[in-house]
């Protein structure tokens, strides 16, 4: 499996100037590309597009960014084909980094984006999204720019697995596991991604544990 880069084709989401937050991450580029492949592998996911804020002139003809490419901003959009759950679309203007070291800074929100579908992957071993529940606020819309869609409300038997998984274990599934889910599932400490606080508050209001 491969993938193919692409200039971004909206720009209207990305975060101004000043609100993005410091990487946490520390892989090579090469474990990335390694990690999102294997997982949108699992997902039985094809005909992967990488699109970065590079002009057209940026990419080689293999469909690769130059050398001495410089995306203008970080932000990325990750996009692709599944059998079960139709195209799919990731967006990530999160980090940044402040080091020549740490490489360019569009590769630390594709490991987030990559991170991401490796946590929402992980619901699954708990037997409470076998339709795939969690992946469908990502379903691309047919016809013109792919955007987003608005997640569904959560069946209950997912969210009770859901905060089941995020409080530490079986028990009662109250205000005490629900606080308990919230502080593990904190962005703080998952550098900054909301995917599982997101799982966590929509999980609450189906329970009608949120405030």
């Amino acid at each position: 499996m491969t993938y193919t880069v692409r200039p971004l084709s909206d720009r209207t989401w990305l975060r101004p100037e000043g609100r993005r937050t410091p990487t946490r991450f520390s892989s090579s580029w090469p474990e990335t590309e390694e990690l999102l492949l294997a997982e949108v592998g699992r997902l039985r996911g094809r005909d992967i597009v990488v699109e970065v804020d590079l002009r057209e002139g940026d990419l080689r003809v293999d469909g690769r960014p130059k050398a001495k490419a410089q995306a203008a901003t970080p932000a990325v959009v990750v996009a692709f084909e599944t059998v079960a759950h139709g195209p799919m679309l990731y967006r990530c203007d999160t980090f940044t980094t402040s080091y020549y070291d740490q490489g360019p800074a569009w590769q630390h929100n594709v490991r987030a984006i990559a991170k991401t579908l490796e946590a929402l992957r992980a619901v699954d071993r708990y037997g409470a999204t076998e339709t795939g529940q969690q992946y469908q606020g990502f379903r691309a819309i047919g016809g013109g720019t792919p955007m987003p869609a608005a997640p569904p409300a959560m069946p209950r038997h997912e969210a009770e697995n859901v905060l089941i998984h995020w409080s530490g274990g079986p028990g009662p599934i109250d205000e005490r596991a629900y606080r308990r889910a919230r502080g593990a599932a904190h962005p703080d400490r998952h550098g900054g991604d909301r995917t599982a606080w997101d799982q966590v508050e929509r999980a609450a209001q189906a329970l009608g544990l949120a405030r």
